[in-house]
C-alpha cells in the first residue's frame, strides 16, 4: 500500500519503511508437482475438500496455513502481485528491514527490489537482520523502531 501511494503521490509521501513485503514475484517458484496434481484432481471432484485443505496446510507457508476464507484469498492475491513499475517511479527514500531467515519474502527479493528502485534514480537501502524470520515487527521490534525513528528524523 505504501509503495502504491508513494508512486501515485510522489510529492506527498516521505520516507517509507518496508519489511517482509513481496514486492517482486520470485520466478520459477511453481508449487510442487504433488500439490498441482492434488489441485487438478480436486477441481475434477476426485479429491475431497477436506483432503485438499490438508494438502494446502501441509504445502503452504505458515501465513497461508493460519489464514482461512476471505483472508486466505486476500493473502494469495497479495503474494502474487508485483510492483516493478511502481518501484521504478518511487522518489521517496525507501528503507527495507528484512529478516535473514525470511522464507516468505527472502532477502534476495528485497535486494532485487532495492536494485530496481536505485537503478531508476530512487534511494533504497536494505538492512538484513541476522537470525530473524519473516515477522520482523514481532521478532525484532527494537530494530524496526530504530529504522522508523531514523526515517522520521
Amino acid at each position: 500500500m505504501a509503495v502504491c501511494l508513494a508512486a501515485a503521490y510522489p510529492d506527498e509521501v516521505g520516507p517509507i519503511v518496508l519489511t517482509g513485503a513481496p514486492l517482486i514475484r520470485r520466478e520459477g517458484r511453481k508449487p510442487a508437482l504433488r500439490y498441482r496434481l492434488a489441485r487438478a484432481l480436486h477441481r475434477l471432484g476426485a479429491v475431497s475438500d477436506e483432503r485438499m485443505e490438508s494438502v494446502r496446510r501441509k504445502r503452504g507457508s505458515a501465513d497461508y496455513g493460519a489464514a482461512a476464507g476471505v483472508m486466505r484469498d486476500i493473502l494469495v492475491k497479495v503474494v502474487n502481485e508485483e510492483y516493478p513499475d511502481k518501484l521504478k517511479s518511487l522518489r521517496s527514500e525507501v528503507l527495507m528491514l528484512w529478516g535473514e531467515r525470511d522464507n516468505e519474502a527472502p532477502p534476495g527479493a528485497a535486494a532485487e527490489a532495492a536494485s530496481v528502485i536505485n537503478s531508476a534514480g530512487g534511494s533504497c537501502t536494505v538492512e538484513v537482520l541476522a537470525g530473524v524470520g519473516h515477522h520482523v515487527p514481532l521478532e525484532a521490534p527494537d530494530d524496526l523502531r530504530r529504522v522508523i525513528g531514523s526515517a522520521l528524523a
